[in-house]
């Protein structure tokens, strides 16, 4: 049982605080509820780009890490389609100085035009090594767009195209810091060797007097049912070929995501799993094969994924996926192997939340799907889906219709 306080300051800054005596370090977790899905279509990527430019300095601090790294801290940050998130671990006698860099970057970033150009360059190279310079790198940039007609988790957090970036005016950055980086759209959590009543008088020192911004409205498109298969052929200079499927899901909060999590594990999680016994090691038709959800906010995907033997057509290939897949719907799974991946999410689970700086995180992102309360309530909803709610969501989302197939060969 994780447990933990929270309060909420008269800006609208939700603080939670944990208490963990066993630790000489502190976390400090803020959770800004701003992703990639909540950019303008015309304007990608501004979100990750934010990411870079929150470590540019702020009005008062002209370089964040410095410090930081002077009182013995250490710090980094992520951003994906639904949440951006900064982290620092300091020791506890420093926690102020983690206050005092927060909450001055919350007020007032520095809009620099040199910070502007060095952060540019660095997300455009980023663009440019991980999604263009390799293998396979820009499969998202295809398969998102294939999956997604109408929400916005059509394109990957670098965004749509690099030239929403090369061409990023400071008016669109100021408008973007101005309307997503407040205290009513931000979620803190401090986590440690702490007293709650010295967290809350720190938050109101340091984070009491930034106002509030205007109440971010959120009016994502939600995608519509799909209803009829889709596919698209990509031939490239890559090592092997490679066939990924794609089938809508629910969403993170939804009571069939437990389920949905666990057929996953038990398709293509490990040697064990049913499609890598049926494909790799009895007939031969993958070297590797993976069945994984992108564990989204809103309703996701869960995404099949193989390279393929040599020789092997594609459309064989294809085929046997989807008689594995309806083999699984048409049997329950057997107990133990049911009892196997419950048992591995229980493991996982229990390491998620050792880590005071995972544990953390979790309760800040936990907090904004709607209960922080989670993080002690999740384990006992996987424990509870049965062999019959396996099959049942199985029908759900293995539908033709539901599909969307990507085939990346070789030149």
């Amino acid at each position: 049982m994780i447990e933990y306080q929270k309060f909420t300051l008269d800006n609208g800054l939700k603080v939670l605080v944990h208490q963990d005596k066993t630790t000489a370090v502190v976390a400090m977790n803020i959770i800004y509820n701003v992703g990639a899905k909540d950019e303008d279509p015309e304007l990608t990527g501004f979100a990750h780009l934010f990411e870079h430019l929150m470590f540019g300095g702020s009005v008062n601090i002209e370089k964040y890490d410095e410090p930081l790294q002077k009182v013995g801290g250490e710090n980094n940050a992520f951003t994906n389609n639904d949440i951006t998130n900064y982290y620092i671990s300091l020791p506890k006698e420093n926690i102020e100085t983690g206050f005092w860099l927060e909450s001055d970057r919350m007020l007032n970033l520095a809009f620099s035009k040199k910070s502007l150009e060095v952060q540019r360059a660095v997300v455009i190279e980023e663009y440019k090594q991980r999604y263009l310079n390799q293998p396979y790198g820009d499969l998202w940039l295809r398969i998102r767009p294939l999956v997604y007609k109408v929400h916005p988790y059509q394109w990957a957090t670098i965004g749509k195209t690099i030239k929403h970036i090369e061409d990023a005016k400071m008016e669109d950055v100021k408008a973007f810091y101005k309307k997503y980086y407040n205290p009513n759209n931000a979620i803190m959590v401090i986590a440690g060797d702490v007293d709650f009543d010295e967290i809350k008088q720190l938050s109101e020192k340091w984070f009491g007097p930034i106002p509030a911004g205007k109440e971010v409205v959120k009016n994502i498109p939600q995608e519509p049912e799909q209803t009829e298969a889709r596919f698209l052929e990509i031939r490239k200079d890559v090592p092997a070929n490679a066939l990924f499927k794609v089938y809508h899901t629910c969403a993170r909060t939804d009571d069939d995501y437990p389920a949905t999590d666990l057929i996953s594990d038990l398709l293509g999680n490990g040697k064990s799993s049913l499609m890598h016994q049926r494909l790799v090691k009895e007939n031969k038709i993958f070297n590797s094969i993976s069945c994984f959800i992108s564990g989204d906010a809103d309703p996701g995907t869960m995404y099949v994924a193989g390279y393929l033997a040599d020789g092997i057509d594609p459309k064989a290939a294809d085929k046997a996926i989807v008689d594995t897949l309806k083999e699984f719907i048409d049997n329950t799974p057997e107990d133990k192997n049911l009892e196997k991946v419950k048992n591995k999410f229980t493991s996982s689970n229990e390491h998620s939340n050792i880590n005071i700086l995972d544990k953390a995180m979790n309760l800040a992102f936990y907090e904004l799907l709607g209960d922080a309360n989670l993080i002690n309530t999740e384990l006992d909803t996987y424990l509870a889906v049965s062999k019959n709610d396996i099959q049942r969501v199985a029908k759900q989302i293995f539908r033709e219709e539901n599909s969307s197939t990507l085939y990346y060969l070789t030149k």
